[in-house]
């Protein structure tokens, strides 16, 4: 079998391609492995789509997978979209070499947009501009006749070990943070019985989870969109060796936590609260600092990934910045298509000209109009 096939789920996929993907994932990405894809489709996207799991077979055997959903709205065209959201670092193809798979990739995606009936819009989102796979899909896309818009995501802090111990790491730390960390944590010691535990699986799982769940409620944050994917993924995680789930406590009672996932030398932090009311603690910056240590020292990961945002306190933490993009694809002999790449061009053209106008006219009648057609709240 060699070629292009689609499969609608991982259950519906050959058990020998799902099995070589599972390996090929061993040494990518966290959240372009089927355990992820799964889980986040089974959770959060059943009302946004359908799955559509393209697989390039070449020899016999699978090289690449693309996992796309054809979404599911009122009123709109045929639009397909990268099977990401809210919870998505990262999204694309997974394969199996990327080095000799990757200039497979443009001829795929052109085949999938050629597709009949023609999709209206394509939507993968957010990749890596860095990586080869970004200017595959481009050109494919461009190849296939579609007006292509890259567009930014969001940034992305990351930091590079480099070999160093936790010591080595801490002692690069900028003299705010480290005086910081210095002060606090014998202020959070004098406040009550601490307890600090870094849970990876078996019987204390649960009490963490319960603990996580308690401690983001009690935060700033805003409610989960999906209220049991949190627990869900802690889970999944714990099964699969991958879960640092970091907890404090005062007295018995949980003030902060956070959720990373290490994966393939990389820890992502994934999620973190802390209990408003003890925010002079700096409780936060406390179990970041242990956990830190924790996949440094003992994971021995050359990696941390605060994944999504350009939140000014990552930029302490972290060494290095890079941005998540996503490509906008727009089929102009359709009307959806066509609607869709005058709103997402226009809007960047009001974007431009609304820095460059007084006051007294950006509030205007007119420019409003202009600007909520332009999809600009």
């Amino acid at each position: 079998m060699d070629g292009l096939q689609r499969y609608d789920s991982f259950a519906t996929m050959p058990a020998e391609t799902l099995a070589v993907f599972e390996r090929a994932a061993q040494s990518a990405d966290f959240f372009l492995s089927p355990a992820w894809l799964r889980y986040l489709a089974q959770s959060t996207l059943a009302q946004q789509g359908r799955l559509r799991l393209y697989c390039l077979y070449r020899d016999g055997a699978p090289r690449i997978l693309l996992p796309l959903m054809q979404q599911e709205q009122a009123r709109a065209g045929r639009r397909l979209a990268s099977p990401s959201n809210y919870y998505s670092a990262l999204a694309g193809p997974l394969m199996v070499a990327p080095a000799i798979d990757g200039h497979a990739l443009g001829g795929m995606i052109a085949a999938i947009a050629a597709e009949r009936p023609r999709w209206d819009r394509i939507d993968l989102r957010p990749l890596a501009p860095e990586a080869v796979c970004f200017q595959q899909l481009q050109r494919g896309l461009d190849d296939s006749g579609l007006a292509v818009q890259p567009y930014f995501c969001f940034g992305n802090w990351y930091l590079d070990v480099a070999g160093r111990s936790y010591a080595q790491y801490h002692a690069g730390l900028p003299s705010r943070l480290r005086n910081t960390l210095a002060r606090k944590i014998p202020q959070l010691r004098a406040s009550g019985q601490v307890e600090l535990e870094i849970v990876q699986d078996g019987a204390a799982l649960e009490r963490a989870i319960a603990d996580y769940q308690s401690v983001y409620l009690a935060s700033w944050k805003k409610p989960e969109p999906y209220p049991d994917f949190m627990p869900g993924l802690i889970r999944l995680c714990a099964e699969l060796g991958k879960l640092r789930l970091g907890v404090v406590r005062i007295d018995g009672q949980p003030v902060a936590a956070q959720v990373w996932i290490v994966h393939h030398g990389v820890a992502a932090i994934y999620k973190l609260a802390y209990d408003a009311r003890v925010a002079a603690l700096s409780v936060g910056s406390v179990l970041t600092a242990a956990l830190m240590e924790h996949v440094i020292d003992i994971d021995r990961v050359r990696q941390v990934d605060y994944l999504m945002g350009d939140d000014r306190y990552k930029q302490d933490w972290m060494s290095h910045r890079r941005e998540r993009w996503g490509l906008m694809a727009f089929n102009l002999s359709t009307l959806d298509g066509l609607s869709g790449y005058a709103r997402h061009v226009g809007g960047r053209l009001f974007r431009r000209l609304e820095r460059g106008l007084p006051e007294g006219l950006r509030s205007g009648n007119t420019f409003q109009f202009w600007r909520g057609f332009a999809g600009r709240k």
